[in-house]
C-alpha cells in the first residue's frame, strides 16, 4: 500500500453449526427481533469507520444464505466470504492463510464471533487502540465470582484466587504478522484444538494484552441466551460500555 496506512480487517466467525442450541437452522443465522443474529454481528462493524473489510468465515451451506443477507442489508464492507474449518481453531486459520495475498503484515485483523452480536463501538475501538500499541489484544473483563478447581465435575478440589484471573472473549485483535507467524507454527506442528487466537499465542510464548470489555458482550450458545440478547437490544449502547 503505497500510503503505508494501517488497515483494520475482521475475520468474523460463523462457522459452527449449534449443536447445543438444538437448531436445525446454525445458531448465527436464527432471527431475533425480525433480524438474523449475524446480521447484528456484522453491522457492528460495517457502522466502525476504523473497519476496512469484513471476511465472514461461514458454515458451507449456508455461505448462499449469507450472500443474500449482505445484498438485503447492504452489508458492503463484506468483501469475503470462506468456508469454515472443522474445528474453531481451523476456521480462524481459514481466514488468516485466505488474507495472506490481500492484507499488508503490518495491517491488523479483528476475530469475532458472529455469535456475539452485543458489541458497543466503544468496545471496538478500545480493543484496536489497545492493538496498535502492543500488537495484539483481547477483550477482557476481572473475573467476579468465585472459581474453583475440579477433577470429575462433581464435586470441588480447590479454590482459584480470582484476583489474578481475567475473563476473555472476543473481539481480539491482531497485528496480522504476528497472528500469520503463530497460524504457521500450528499447521507445522498440527495442532488444531486452540480455543481462540489468544491461547495460540500464549502457547508460542507471545504475552497477551487486555482490552477492556464487557459483561454485554454475552455468547448465544443455548436457547435461554435468546432472551436475553433480545432484552439487550432495547438497552441504548452508552449503557452497555462505561
Amino acid at each position: 500500500m503505497s500510503d503505508n496506512k494501517i488497515n483494520n480487517y475482521v475475520i468474523l466467525l460463523a462457522g459452527g453449526v449449534g449443536k447445543r442450541m438444538q437448531s436445525e437452522i446454525p445458531k448465527q443465522f436464527l432471527e431475533v427481533d425480525g433480524k438474523p443474529i449475524i446480521v447484528y454481528s456484522i453491522e457492528n462493524f460495517q457502522r466502525n469507520p476504523q473497519i476496512e473489510k469484513i471476511v465472514v468465515v461461514c458454515v458451507k451451506e449456508w455461505i448462499n444464505h449469507l450472500r443474500d443477507l449482505i445484498e438485503q442489508y447492504s452489508l458492503t464492507k463484506v468483501e469475503w466470504i470462506i468456508e469454515g474449518g472443522a474445528t474453531g481453531h481451523d476456521s480462524i486459520r481459514n481466514g488468516v492463510f485466505f488474507l495472506r495475498d490481500k492484507i499488508e503484515p503490518d495491517d491488523y485483523i479483528v476475530v469475532h464471533d458472529a455469535v456475539r452480536p452485543i458489541l458497543p463501538q466503544k468496545a471496538i475501538n478500545e480493543v484496536l487502540r489497545v492493538a496498535h500499541e502492543n500488537g495484539n489484544a483481547s477483550s477482557s473483563i476481572c473475573c467476579h465470582p468465585p472459581i474453583v478447581y475440579t477433577e470429575d465435575f462433581v464435586s470441588a478440589v480447590s479454590d482459584i484466587d480470582r484476583e489474578h484471573v481475567m475473563l476473555t472473549a472476543s473481539p481480539q485483535a491482531f497485528r496480522y504478522s504476528l497472528a500469520l507467524k503463530c497460524y504457521e507454527k500450528a499447521e507445522k506442528e498440527n495442532k488444531h484444538d486452540f480455543t481462540f487466537t489468544s491461547s495460540l499465542l500464549i502457547h508460542y510464548g507471545e504475552r497477551v494484552y487486555f482490552a477492556k470489555g464487557t459483561t454485554s458482550n454475552i455468547k448465544i450458545t443455548q436457547k435461554e441466551d435468546l432472551p436475553l440478547f433480545e432484552a439487550l437490544l432495547k438497552v441504548p449502547e452508552e449503557f452497555l460500555y462505561s
